[in-house]
């Protein structure tokens, strides 16, 4: 693949780019996420979650409670991307407003 289609590929997914800013944002619990994405299933929010983690973009951490709480949190790889996927949505913002007109 060529290098933007790698970064495409590692991206690619209902809601990703939400997600990491969600967790930027401190929204880095599932349920949070889940109430904050309510167009996404469970289902699909997990499998987002464990594609991220599977790239080495999210640190999935499970702390040894009653009930398990599990907090995910950018790995120092996965904030490299961060800087890019606010560029994005800029001008993803940007495109939506010009759009309309």
């Amino acid at each position: 693949f060529p290098s933007h289609d790698t970064f495409l590929k590692v991206l690619k997914g209902k809601c990703k780019t939400t997600i990491l800013v969600l967790i930027e944002k401190g929204i880095n619990r599932f349920g949070e996420m889940k109430r904050a994405l309510p167009s996404i299933s469970e289902r699909m929010l997990a499998k987002q979650l464990d594609e991220l983690e599977a790239d080495g973009i999210l640190l999935r951490t499970v702390f040894a409670e009653v009930p398990p709480r599990v907090e995910y949190a950018l790995t120092p790889y996965g904030e490299t991307l961060f800087p890019i996927v606010k560029a994005m949505r800029r001008w993803g913002y940007i495109h939506q407003e010009k759009i309309k007109k």
